[in-house]
């Protein structure tokens, strides 16, 4: 065995076989085969090194660049996953394929991984780079809000794969970008008192750099003070709370309930109240900052119009979600009826459920959540659909880095993109789960950095930190799921 076929081994080529009707020049020699595949795989050769020895070849153009295989023979051979404790319950994903390449997703926040689960008996064999046809062929199992978890997270693992296959970002894969950094919205703290608020929010704007601030409004606020509501106190739960989280098995309490359905009303009493909290944070940061709200309460739209008119001198940026996405018709009624920009859309699945309230003009801003409104493609195809009615879009995001760097490469992609939410603006670990594969910050001054050149999403996971904030229900970290190899269903959804 000469030189070169000792490295062609080592590299896990051979020569190949002959077949009977073969000639000499008819057959591929293994430097001539080594070299079509670098350059399927993205590695490009000088002229100097053409007519190199195969060892120089090697050492030379593969020194800074991984090496990659090339795309059309890649295939999914797993899914596996770990839960951390970001927003309470965020599953991370990992799709590994038959070249080492993998890609990160994220099940949204609050969601079950099982939803990401299910799919893989769907995926496997599967080349990920067809990451349309395959969003396709999954996304039947998608559904409102969370339920479309699973389907988002692959779609985010899949451009991930795509983006190192071709050793390019993912937003360049999406048609390039509009910006080198995202801007981001947080929330603004809450305090025992203005002075200690003050100070909160100081070192929200001046220490942290975040330019634009969003704040909850809600009628839990109006708790103990009398004649502030009508028709509260049958919603209350055992702690006097008008609770809109918490009681998720309980399918009549107050937060499974839809807004016009529970007949509650804030009074000119209550809605004085209200404006006292927004009039005092604005007291505290000027008219610069653009300051968005939510959280408001499950309460029908004419009190929502009626909240909205209260507050328009303070000229938030939006109300947000003051009713459920999908009354059209109430949307377009309050819209019509408020200066205020209104904003929805963080649990709407897809952009054909968005189009009944873009095409009516029903809302000003539209609010996708890219682990549920279909991934990054998805999210675009929803921007720029809204650019066309003159529409903006603003990003809600809750989760690990893993889709917060997803949420910035779209965000980057797409023209009429306002501000991506950060949820976990105070958590000191959480920017240290991933570790950036350029070495840049993810965040500076309340700006996201853009990958300019990192393929993929641009981070790889920090085993140790992310392994500290692993889920109590589940410790596991990338175990084994062959008990979701198998399909076991018929999925065709039409005759």
């Amino acid at each position: 065995m000469n030189p070169s076929q000792r490295m062609l081994a080592r590299l896990g080529l051979k020569d190949p076989e002959p077949t009977q009707n073969e000639t000499v020049e008819q057959r591929e020699n293994p430097r001539r085969n080594f070299l079509k595949k670098t350059a399927l795989g993205g590695i490009t050769l000088g002229g100097s090194l053409l007519f190199a020895p195969v060892e120089e070849v090697i050492a030379q153009s593969t020194q800074k660049v991984r090496r990659y295989s090339a795309p059309s023979e890649l295939k999914i051979t797993d899914i596996r996953y770990c839960v951390t404790t970001v927003l309470g319950r965020t599953a991370i994903i990992r799709i590994d394929t038959n070249q080492g390449i993998y890609g990160l997703g994220e099940v949204r926040d609050g969601a079950d991984e099982r939803y990401a689960l299910m799919l893989k008996s769907r995926l496997l064999g599967e080349n990920p780079c067809n990451v349309e046809m395959i969003f396709k062929k999954i996304k039947q199992f998608g559904g409102q809000s969370r339920q479309a978890g699973g389907v988002c997270a692959i779609e985010m693992a899949l451009w991930d794969i795509v983006g190192k296959a071709y050793n390019v970002p993912a937003w360049q894969l999406l048609g390039g970008r509009y910006r080198n950094n995202v801007r981001l919205y947080a929330d603004t703290p809450e305090a025992s008192s203005p002075e200690e608020q003050k100070k909160l929010i100081n070192y929200r704007i001046n220490d942290q750099g975040y330019t634009w601030l969003k704040m909850d409004v809600s009628v839990g606020e109006l708790k103990g003070k009398p004649d502030t509501l009508v028709n509260a106190k049958f919603w209350q739960n055992a702690k006097g709370d008008l609770a809109q989280w918490g009681d998720g098995n309980n399918y009549m309490a107050y937060s499974n309930t839809l807004h016009p359905f529970t007949q509650i009303q804030i009074t000119d009493k209550g809605l004085e109240h209200l404006q006292e909290i927004v009039a005092n944070v604005r007291s505290m940061i000027g008219y610069e900052i653009p300051l968005s709200t939510d959280h408001y309460g499950h309460f029908d739209y004419n009190n929502g119009i009626r909240l909205g008119k209260a507050l328009e001198k303070y000229r938030l940026a939006w109300l947000e979600d003051i009713v459920s996405w999908e009354y059209t018709d109430q949307w377009k009624t309050m819209t019509a009826a408020l200066e205020t920009p209104t904003l929805t859309g963080e649990d709407i699945y897809l952009l054909k459920n968005f189009k009944p309230l873009i095409d009516a003009r029903a809302v000003d801003i539209v609010h996708p959540d890219l682990a549920s409104s279909g991934g990054l493609l998805e999210t675009k195809r929803i921007g720029d659909y809204a650019e066309e009615y003159g529409i903006a879009m603003a990003m809600h995001q809750a989760g690990t880095p893993v889709s917060f760097m997803a949420n910035v490469h779209c965000a980057a992609a797409t023209q009429n993109f306002l501000a991506l939410e950060h949820h976990s603006v105070d958590l000191p670990w959480w920017e240290d789960m991933v570790k950036t594969t350029d070495g840049r910050k993810l965040i500076t001054k309340g700006f996201a950095n853009l990958p300019l050149t990192a393929p993929g999403l641009g981070i790889e996971l920090n085993d140790d930190v992310v392994k500290a904030h692993l889920h109590p229900s589940d410790k596991s970290y990338f175990a084994p799921t062959t008990e979701w190899d198998t399909k076991r269903s018929h999925d065709r959804i039409f005759s």
